[in-house]
């Protein structure tokens, strides 16, 4: 059984006890939350669509801990002017466990 979710505003594939990494969002470590942006459950052969969310459906997950990422780098540049600086930065992810899949 795996199912669709939605958390802010991207999409991931879940299953009970698997582990993933989201965008930042608000959520303390060691907590437990609901997901109920739920677009399909799929339970073998049995597939629920929503539209666009499955109604009573949720996902609960706990969260494990707060990670930075690999750095991402950025170039500015302007031609013919001698400037060229690069930026750069490491964006903050939380690390899901994911709990319970209810359809």
């Amino acid at each position: 059984m795996y199912a669709i979710v939605e958390i802010g505003g991207k999409q991931y594939k879940v299953e009970k006890g698997m582990s993933i990494d989201i965008e930042k969002i608000k959520a303390e470590p060691e907590t437990s939350i609901t997901l109920d942006k739920v677009l399909m459950v799929v339970d073998g052969d049995k597939v629920n669509l929503g539209k666009p969310y499955v109604s009573g459906a949720s996902v609960k997950a706990s969260v494990v801990s707060e990670v930075k990422g690999k750095k991402v780098l950025g170039v500015k540049f302007k031609k013919r002017k001698n400037y060229t600086r690069t930026v750069g930065h490491r964006p903050l992810y939380l690390t899901l466990k994911i709990d319970e899949l209810t359809a």
